[in-house]
């Protein structure tokens, strides 16, 4: 089972505190700053793929937003978040999938990835998940991938991923996308390292209906 991705990422979510992981984030300030920058309405149906144990759904819960989902593919991961919000969490959408293999039965205005497309490092996965993307995401809706920039760490948590800058994201998502910010961070590990993000924003289009 550890050879799976679920089992992989069920091993880290019931062996590691949130804190003991290097992605650990108290609060997504990067991602909140990119999803306000899309002008939402509170009610907008927003995606957190690839979500773990991250501390989004908190904070888009505390600014109002009504229509939250989150994937993982690690049941582990999504149990510590549905417990860690209690009640607040009740409007909450938890699908426990791979986006690899996940089949989308709803629209979305806003896909949000961090770190999660990085990990996919075979070509198959890396259509699979942009077929995924493009069935979910609304015409006008937005698409916000962030992942290692070509300078970040080649590893993360044993795996190997695959770096990318901006136009190679642009590129794997296709035309009808069009990017309209991106730019490159530094993320403080919780052990005090330093890995190099990218992060980019798309907007579809809107050439493709649902």
């Amino acid at each position: 089972m550890a050879d799976t991705r679920e089992g992989h990422w069920d091993t880290v979510y019931t062996t590691k505190a949130d804190e003991a992981v290097s992605w650990y984030q108290p609060v997504p300030e990067t991602s909140l700053r990119l999803i306000r920058a899309c002008h939402l309405p509170k009610d907008a149906s927003i995606l957190d793929v690839g979500a773990g144990a991250s501390r989004l759904p908190d904070a888009l819960l505390g600014e109002g937003f009504t229509n939250i989902a989150v994937l993982d593919v690690s049941a582990a991961a999504l149990a510590r978040t549905k417990a860690r919000l209690g009640g607040k969490g009740i409007s909450v959408r938890f699908i426990v999938a791979d986006v690899a293999t996940w089949e989308p039965d709803f629209p979305v205005d806003l896909w949000h990835d961090r770190a999660v497309l990085h990990f996919l490092t075979e070509p198959q996965d890396r259509v699979a998940y942009v077929d995924a993307l493009r069935r979910t995401v609304r015409p006008g809706g937005f698409v916000l991938v962030s992942g290692f920039a070509p300078s970040g760490p080649e590893r993360c948590s044993g795996l190997p991923v695959l770096r990318a800058d901006p136009d190679a994201i642009a590129v794997l998502l296709g035309p009808e996308f069009e990017l309209i910010e991106a730019f490159e961070e530094d993320h403080q590990t919780p052990s005090g390292g330093r890995q190099r993000f990218v992060f980019t924003r798309f907007r579809q289009r809107g050439a493709q209906g649902q």
